[in-house]
């Protein structure tokens, strides 16, 4: 039996020629080449990495906090508003009936309902019940107050509205939860994609308050180059390129220009500008609150940087 089996293994172990195998090979190969350390690209690679890196290191004590910071953030403006709206309601009957023309009782109707949705709707988001709901309820009242107040067609409030906008829908995709209810013959989407388009529409509806900065006031120097950086964040913050990167950079940018360009508590209480100052600081601070979402939960599916780890 075992005469029968022929191992097919060479007489000798050396080979006087070529290796049959290709093992002994010494010709370079025409493969994967190591990147070059001098290349610029690969310089601003490097640095790209070692910032990330240290962004994800630094943040690890706030990482577990950082769904509600943003979501206290997001959702601060809402309650500021609803505060000023009781703490002055004279004065905003006074200027729906007058300039507005809204009738007596429709006026008081439409404070009252503007208040009890936003504090009510606030809450649940900030308690995480009942979000879906109370998303859609804060996106009714930034669209019925701006045809209220007639600031609908206004550029500035316009570009900041569609950043608030693009917060709720960061709280949206978040806490979005897989519809169990489905009807025969209509086809239905997952929660992942569902996800993903909805993380991409809050993307780029959050750097509509940029752009508006970007339109609107004197122009310096500074300004230039803080303009340009930004820009350039916003862009990979909307396509999704090194998005945690780019929305921390506008976290921090952000934060800083509400600090000093809308310092109402620097303006005395009589002064008609306060309010203005103190609306667009709480106005920037639900959009940073959107970026803080969007470096913990990521850009979603329809990204460069999901499409990189594809491919």
């Amino acid at each position: 039996m075992t005469s029968r089996i022929n191992i097919g293994r060479p007489a000798s172990t050396s080979y006087q020629g070529q290796d049959p195998h290709g093992f002994a090979n010494s010709r370079p190969s025409s493969g994967y080449r190591a990147a070059n350390p001098d290349d610029p690209l690969e310089r601003i690679r490097t640095v790209a990495k070692q910032v990330e890196d240290a962004i994800e290191i630094y943040s690890q004590p706030l990482k577990p906090h950082l769904p509600t910071i943003g979501r206290f953030l997001i959702i601060v403006t809402f309650y500021e508003d609803a505060l000023r709206i009781m703490t002055q309601w004279t004065d905003q009957l006074w200027y729906l009936q007058t300039h507005r023309h809204f009738y007596w009782g429709v006026s008081h109707l439409f404070l009252l309902l503007n208040v009890i949705t936003m504090v009510a709707a606030s809450s649940a988001v900030l308690m995480k019940r009942y979000t879906e709901y109370a998303v859609i309820g804060l996106l009714s009242v930034v669209i019925i107050q701006g045809f209220g107040y007639g600031l609908m067609f206004d550029l500035t409030f316009f570009l900041r509205n569609l950043s608030v906008i693009g917060g709720l829908i960061m709280v949206f995709s978040e806490t979005m939860v897989n519809k169990k209810k489905s009807f025969a013959g209509i086809p239905s989407m997952s929660e992942t994609d569902r996800k993903k388009y909805f993380l991409l529409a809050g993307r780029v509806l959050l750097i509509f308050l940029f752009l508006g900065f970007i339109i609107q006031g004197k122009w310096s120097v500074g300004r230039i180059f803080m303009s340009l950086f930004g820009l350039a964040a916003c862009i990979m913050v909307a396509i999704g390129f090194k998005a945690k990167w780019s929305a921390t950079f506008l976290v921090i940018l952000l934060s800083v220009f509400n600090v000093f360009a809308n310092n109402w508590w620097s303006v005395h209480s009589a002064h008609p500008q306060r309010d203005f100052l103190k609306y667009d600081f709480f106005q920037t601070l639900s959009i940073v609150g959107g970026l803080i979402l969007l470096v913990n939960i990521g850009p979603g599916g329809l990204s460069v940087d999901e499409k990189k780890k594809t491919y």
